[in-house]
């Protein structure tokens, strides 16, 4: 059976490729996840991705501020680098609480919503500047089981974190039905 860090490694792996490809000249184009253009998006995934690594690696758990983390060049390196530190830190990490700012979560219930969020904001990244993006359907069925516990009313809807689910085929593929169910519309181009 894969464990989440196993589905979660290939997934920044293939963030990095994709940072490393896109165009200078497309940096400041919208992206799916409304709130950001490329640009700021790079910077919230290297920031989080970041505070994310710290906190596993932290005996205390607690992660750094995602805010205060600079993007060098495409931000590649830097995801490579945090992957290859979180893949030593999970095992051990996983077992206490993840601690971001005064409010904790289970490491294990962390590094799931860590899988999530990075396989749809790969998709996002890889959308807008027209790359492919296709993680392992086993780690997207994970997701799939995983997410829908995340997304409250709380947390989905006009003016929250997420946007509402957007509806697709009962038969659509993983991915699709991941990025929808996150709010995203699977037919969106940049």
């Amino acid at each position: 059976m894969t464990t989440t860090a196993e589905h979660l490694d290939p997934v920044l792996r293939d963030l990095a490729s994709v940072l490393e490809q896109i165009p200078d000249e497309r940096s400041h184009a919208p992206t799916p996840c409304s709130d950001f253009d490329l640009t700021d998006l790079r910077a919230h995934v290297v920031g989080w991705l970041t505070a994310f690594t710290d906190g596993y690696a932290s005996p205390d758990g607690q992660c750094s501020d995602a805010d205060r983390v600079q993007v060098h060049g495409s931000g590649a390196e830097q995801v490579v680098a945090l992957a290859d530190r979180l893949a030593q830190s999970l095992p051990d990490g996983i077992t206490r609480p993840l601690r971001i700012g005064d409010s904790a979560m289970p490491g294990d219930m962390a590094a799931s919503m860590i899988l999530w969020e990075y396989q749809v904001h790969g998709w996002d990244l890889a959308r807008a500047s027209g790359q492919e993006w296709q993680p392992d359907p086993d780690g997207l069925a994970a997701s799939l089981a995983f997410a829908p516990g995340m997304l409250t009313p709380d947390f989905q809807g006009e003016g929250k974190p997420f946007a509402p689910s957007v509806p697709v085929a009962d038969d659509a593929d993983p991915l699709t039905r991941l990025v929808a169910l996150s709010g995203r519309d699977p037919h969106w181009r940049a």
